[in-house]
């Protein structure tokens, strides 16, 4: 399906694509924040589901997929910040009045800025929706200390092109890392795979994937600028699996230190459960697709169960 592009003030173009419109002022929308390298495309599996029952928005971060960089500089800065704000500018202009909200990975750090925009200490700016629901999952609320995680960048000096082949065998260790040893071994998963792999080659480029990347290293520990002052009201799932080699699990713990109305995904058979934590950080590639929609469905109706019931 081909985007739409909402250019920002700075010039910077914004592809995203928005599928269940038609139901638009009948179910509330959910929002997918993206990680390092990620593009709207890797949503795919679960976002179209989704979309049969609410309106779903998947969107390109500045400077990769179909989106780009400001026309000033073609080369910006890349912050967690920078990237909250082009969110926001982007809901602004869809004119939501009230979302759920999920990111990933850096796309979770994306997602508290955003929503701690209005505490910061300079610029603060007024969230002009409400959220209502937040799903973090495989991410952070500041940079681990253990070692051995995140992404492995090939930095080897490109001398001539590469071919689509060259670029799979750059793409792969990463992309291996972002399952598990034993999904990327499985022969069940393997046309998954490749098609992960077939689009690691396009509209990635590492210059982006390098600045995305060092943004996730400057992230302050995010609670100095109020997560205290996040309303009650928004709810919290925290989504992260024991596998992950991208985004210690640990962090999911340091999630629910820091956000009160926090809880994590339960284990088990009942609608809104999942079967294990054994999965790696492409959370939602693992198990029958059905049960994380169930896990989406069940936590956003039971808020807004819960907010009809005060009405």
């Amino acid at each position: 399906m081909s985007p739409t592009f909402l250019t920002l003030p700075d010039g910077a173009r914004i592809a995203y694509e928005l599928i269940g419109s038609e139901w638009s002022g009948h179910s509330e929308p959910i929002v997918f924040v993206g990680g390092v390298s990620s593009t709207r495309e890797d949503w795919q599996r679960l976002a179209q589901p989704l979309s049969m029952k609410r309106p779903v928005l998947i969107y390109d971060h500045r400077g990769i997929g179909e989106s780009s960089y400001s026309t000033a500089s073609k080369d910006d800065d890349i912050t967690i910040e920078l990237m909250a704000r082009d969110l926001l500018l982007l809901l602004q202009f869809l004119k939501f009045s009230e979302i759920a909200l999920c990111g990933f990975s850096m796309g979770g750090a994306v997602t508290q800025q955003l929503l701690l925009l209005p505490y910061l200490a300079s610029d603060p700016v007024t969230l002009p929706f409400k959220v209502n629901s937040v799903f973090l999952t495989g991410t952070f609320p500041t940079m681990w200390e253990e070692k051995g995680y995140g992404l492995k960048l090939d930095r080897t000096p490109i001398t001539k092109p590469l071919t689509d082949e060259e670029k799979k065998a750059r793409a792969r260790p990463n992309l291996e890392r972002s399952f598990d040893p034993e999904w990327v071994s499985d022969p069940a998963n393997q046309d998954r795979f490749n098609w992960w792999l077939d689009r690691q080659i396009v509209g990635r480029p590492l210059h982006t994937i390098i600045k995305q990347s060092r943004a996730n290293a400057q992230v302050a520990h995010m609670k100095l600028y109020g997560y205290e002052q996040i309303p009650k009201s928004t709810h919290f799932l925290i989504i992260h699996g024991e596998k992950d080699a991208i985004v210690p699990f640990s962090n999911a713990a340091k999630l629910l230190r820091v956000i009160s109305q926090a809880s994590f995904i339960q284990t088990g058979f009942e609608p809104g459960q999942i079967p294990t934590l054994a999965f790696g950080h492409h959370w939602w590639e693992y198990f029958d697709i059905e049960v994380w929609i169930n896990v989406v469905e069940t936590f956003l109706s039971s808020r807004e169960n819960q907010r009809q019931s005060k009405l």
